[in-house]
């Protein structure tokens, strides 16, 4: 695991990745999933800060430590970079995204890497319409998007695709000290406890860096590994 490192707050480039994460969606109903669709599609017209091109490390450590197994949810796979780690693995793997310009690109380096996935264009708050349960879900800045109607939302959605005894592992940025409070995206322990109090157990909720393509971030951005079980 890659030393923990204080985010430099003060950069305007820094506080560009929280502007550029997919916030909450207010509208319900199907023309809500168009405005999603439309708003992720321009999050990957250029390179966003999150694409560093590989596995963030925190999810790496997961692989090497074998708590990847069975079938493979990447929520929000963006350009598929967790995706294929689990399909390098020789799982089944799956990754749904709104962005069709993130998904392609995705199928395209399977393609490139002799690798087996399997990439959906779907809305992450709408598991369940996949008719399908996986064994471990993987999560990289997206559930700290949601607030309100729209977090309780994606939670009960991972419910109906998570296995009973199966795993979630989430990567979030962090809201502590020196982590200024108030900031979008930043989440607390007792926030993310508070999302899954019911039919989840928390295995751990562990400081990590989450790493980043911006030049001002080098060292990483200070954030959350969360590992639950659904009951």
């Amino acid at each position: 695991m890659a030393p923990l490192a204080d985010e430099p707050t003060p950069d305007p480039e820094v506080r560009s990745i929280d502007a550029a994460l997919p916030g909450p969606h207010h509208t319900p109903g199907r023309q809500g999933a168009a405005d999603a669709a439309f708003r992720h599609e321009e999050l990957y017209a250029s390179p966003p800060p999150w694409d560093i091109g590989r596995p963030q490390p925190a999810f790496l450590a997961l692989a090497d430590a074998g708590l990847l197994h069975g079938r493979i949810l990447d929520v929000g796979c963006g350009t598929g970079e967790h995706t294929l780690m689990a399909a390098r693995l020789g799982l089944e793997a799956t990754g749904i995204d709104l962005a069709v310009n993130a998904l392609d690109p995705a199928a395209k380096k399977a393609e490139e890497r002799g690798l087996t996935a399997r990439f959906l264009r779907h809305d992450a708050r709408r598991l369940a319409d996949l008719g399908e349960q996986f064994d471990v879900v993987l999560d990289s800045l997206v559930f700290h998007g949601f607030r309100g109607q729209e977090r309780a939302a994606y939670v009960e959605s991972l419910r109906a695709a998570v296995k009973p005894g199966g795993r979630y592992f989430m990567l979030c940025f962090r809201d502590e000290p020196p982590t200024p409070s108030g900031r979008v995206h930043r989440l607390t322990p007792h926030e993310i406890r508070t999302a899954f109090a019911d039919a989840w157990q928390i295995d751990a909720i562990e400081p990590i860096t989450i790493h980043s393509a911006l030049p001002a971030c080098t060292d990483g951005i200070r954030g959350w590994r969360t590992a639950l079980t659904r009951n």
